[in-house]
């Protein structure tokens, strides 16, 4: 007989009070050895004793003994409340065995829950994103509200989290406002929860109102904070919140300096977050993460890199969290090898499994358009959180496979996975791409019925897709039921109204905008702009050029100088715009001035001016064959044909993107080409183009024929521009359309030509139809023979 079973022996043979057998519960270090204990209980007859039973339960449940702790507590002759309450928390982990004790006690006549009760078991479903185990904690919610608990802090923080871990913000609000005197808990659970679901405009609102209320600021309040000013890179707001936090004495608390690391990283202050990080005594491994992900998020790969082997030779193991930092999703471009051999890190040291280093990696490959490296990386994946599924279907709509991303999606939508804002916000800019309104409109109802409307973000990019699908009249109706709305918001609207060729209503949501106190910013300047270039408005966009400058101190961008000279060439002030591009511009002009100058020239037929900007286009951009269609296009307007006939041949050489037309006919999308004879209905199409060209010749319609080529006979010039994608698109709109008043809209790749711009205008009358085509460069929105763009285009 060994020494340690000697002295075990003798500790069962001793008789052992409550107090001594409590002490053994806590010092158990391993299973084995609280087992020796429970032996120890048996022996002395405590089995019965409630305080020792739930001690022992608890401590069994942390060893995750769930199986033992469940078998004790169904031999326990009448556990109090108080045990019940110890293992519905306990069991959290399988939420459903939690939801059995629940149900146990509640058939308990002599017990009653208690708000620890409804918070433990609510708490049990809120990590789970399913419909399933959303409906349970509703349901939960409604057994605490009929129990009396439903104003209670307690209960409410476990209803605010799970709420908000379900996305349901509105709801969550609505649990919050229904108690009285919320404690400084239950307030950084809706300022997290919020934080989570990308709702930062909205959770600082929350922690205005909590300092308005003189509730107890904590360090974790004002980490919270910060993290929402982080992610707006606001660094005034960040600074007054870090002076907050000197004023309550937590600024040197270590979560908060962390977060004031992140700050000023996400900020571009990579310096004064270095000066933050070295006030930490000792960094934590969350606060090297920080770092590391500041100086990577900021570009400085080799500062990053060398923070990192500092971290291997520390104290502190490396952790997902450090791959993620490491990862350059920030700035990924040149560096592939970098985040190659990053990978093969990970692979090595058993990181790559692991979902956010996976999902950060899927990311960074998809943004350098390695799409199947980043879709090898999301398959195999065996476990795949929200966060992978959204990286993906982000990659491929920022790559233009919005299929892909919808396909994706949908894919999704059949597993049961709860989207979130940033899901939404994601397939809903694929849905604008693609046109595909029908999509769009399916999206909305499914935000409705999710209660996502209320975040700022789903609703501007819900706003952002109508308006790219052609129906400004919702997106409208949108805006204006909105409660709040940041610049984000407003630009979306201005440049919709740019977009559909309205410019005075874009000028005066600008001028709304400043007076709703929302500062323009660069993007909004450059959507008032565009507006201005596409209705004609060449003072207007001069006076917000520089109203730009010099009321709101933005020095203007190659894209701005680009919509004046546009503003400019358009308005028939092709000198000035020729004078602009050579003498006030800060830097050497581009192809993007020259191009819009060109296109300016093709307007008003000025061969001159366009050779001029070919010339540089051709030196600066010679791969984009574009220039040279465009280039070929005025001399064919001006009848010099063999010039035009060189600028093709050289078209033909490189190949030109085809033109190409799509339509959405009860849901399913239908792409034309010109001269097209590959669709199913094919002779219906011809026969009812034929038909409507027909009545459009007794109405004076004659083809623009002039940019055809010119070496063929009048009646092939008129046969070949018949037959474009558009046309045809068009016609087979009118023959699927079962209600006449239904409106056709069709989406081409390219800018629309001027026969094509003619026939619709001809259509529009003779059917009586509203038409809307969304080609290259706007919108045309055609009806009683009119179009929107008044011909300025």
């Amino acid at each position: 007989m060994n020494k340690a079973t000697s002295m075990a022996l003798r500790a069962i043979a001793l008789p052992r009070d409550r107090n001594h057998l409590l002490n053994l519960i806590n010092q158990s270090t391993i299973l084995s050895h609280l087992n020796q204990t429970h032996a120890q209980i048996i022996h002395n007859g405590h089995l019965h004793d409630t305080i020792i039973v739930t001690k022992l339960i608890q401590k069994l449940l942390d060893f995750n003994a769930q199986k033992q702790a469940k078998l004790l507590f169904a031999n326990t002759d009448s556990p109090d409340l108080f045990l019940y309450n110890v293992l519905i928390k306990g069991l959290r982990h399988t939420p459903f065995d939690s939801l059995s004790v629940y149900n146990t006690l509640l058939r308990k006549a002599e017990l009653n829950p208690d708000n620890f009760t409804y918070s433990f078991v609510i708490s049990a479903f809120s990590p789970f994103s399913s419909s399933v185990y959303e409906t349970i904690a509703v349901l939960l919610h409604g057994h605490a509200v009929v129990s009396g608990f439903g104003s209670d802090a307690f209960v409410g923080s476990a209803l605010v989290d799970a709420y908000t871990k379900f996305s349901k913000i509105r709801i969550a609000r609505n649990v919050f406002d229904e108690i009285s005197q919320p404690d400084t808990v239950l307030w950084n659970t809706l300022l997290s929860g919020l934080v989570k679901n990308s709702c930062f405009d909205e959770s600082l609102g929350v922690f205005r109102d909590m300092i308005s209320k003189t509730a107890r600021l904590d360090s974790t309040t004002l980490a919270v904070a910060l993290s929402a000013v982080a992610e707006l890179q606001r660094l005034r707001d960040g600074m007054m919140v870090q002076a907050l936090a000197i004023k309550v004495g937590c600024h040197f608390d270590k979560h908060v300096l962390t977060c004031l690391v992140s700050l000023y990283s996400k900020c571009g202050c990579v310096s004064t977050a270095r000066l933050l990080f070295e006030l930490i005594r000792r960094p934590d491994l969350v606060a090297y993460n920080a770092m590391i992900s500041g100086f990577s998020c900021n570009g400085e790969a080799e500062q990053s890199l060398q923070l990192f082997q500092q971290l291997l030779s520390s104290e502190n193991r490396v952790s997902p969290s450090s791959i993620v930092g490491l990862i350059p999703v920030f700035h990924p471009f040149g560096r592939l090898d970098l985040t190659r051999t990053i990978h093969g890190f990970c692979v090595k040291f058993g990181f790559a499994s692991n979902s956010p280093v996976s999902t950060a990696l899927t990311t960074v490959y998809s943004r350098l358009n390695e799409l199947v490296l980043a879709r090898s990386l999301f398959n195999e994946l065996q476990e795949k959180p929200l966060a992978s599924w959204n990286a993906m279907i982000s990659g491929y709509t920022q790559n233009g496979h919005t299929e892909k991303a919808i396909s994706l999606f949908h894919e999704m939508q059949e597993l049961d996975i709860r989207p979130n804002p940033v899901t939404i916000t994601t397939i809903l800019s694929a849905c604008a791409q693609l046109g595909a309104l029908g999509l769009g409109k399916w999206l909305h109802r499914l935000i409705k019925k999710e209660s996502l409307l209320s975040s700022i973000y789903v609703s501007t990019a819900l706003i952002d897709m109508y308006m790219k699908c052609g129906s400004i009249e919702e997106a409208r109706r949108l805006f204006d039921a909105m409660d709040e709305r940041n610049a984000v918001t407003w630009n979306a609207m201005i440049s919709g109204y740019g977009l559909h060729g309205d410019g005075k209503e874009a000028l005066r949501l600008y001028q709304e905008m400043q007076e709703a106190g929302i500062p323009p910013t660069g993007a909004t300047h450059l959507s008032v702009l565009y507006a201005c270039s596409h209705a004609g408005l060449v003072e207007e966009g001069e006076r917000v050029f520089h109203s730009m400058i010099h009321d709101h101190g933005f020095e203007p961008k190659s894209e701005h100088y680009a919509c004046m000279v546009d503003i400019l060439g358009r308005g028939g002030r092709l000198e000035e715009a020729v004078e602009f591009i050579t003498k006030k511009m800060h830097f050497a002009p581009g192809p993007a001035q020259w191009g819009v100058l060109l296109g300016a020239c093709m307007v008003h037929k000025d061969t001159k001016l366009a050779r001029l900007a070919s010339t540089r286009l051709f030196e600066l951009d010679p791969g984009n064959i574009g220039y040279h269609v465009l280039l070929s296009n005025i001399h064919s307007t001006n009848s010099n044909f063999s010039e035009a006939a060189s600028l093709r041949q050289a078209v033909r050489r490189r190949g030109k993107t085809p033109g190409c037309t799509l339509i959405e006919v009860k849901g399913r999308a239908h792409v034309f080409t010109s001269g097209d004879r590959s669709h199913p209905q094919s002779g219906e199409i011809y026969a009812t183009l034929e038909q409507v060209m027909g009545k459009m010749k007794d109405e004076g319609y004659v083809a623009e024929t002039v940019m055809a080529l010119h070496d063929v006979e009048e009646e092939e010039k008129e046969m070949m521009v018949k037959v474009h994608s558009e046309k045809l698109a068009i016609a087979f709109g009118l023959m699927m359309s079962e209600d006449g008043d239904d409106e056709i809209r069709i989406i081409k790749n390219l800018r629309v030509c001027l026969d094509c711009h003619t026939f619709t205008k001809y259509v529009s009358k003779i059917s009586g139809r509203k038409i809307t085509v969304r080609d290259a460069n706007r919108f045309h929105h055609f009806q009683h023979g009119e179009c929107s763009c008044g011909d300025y285009w």
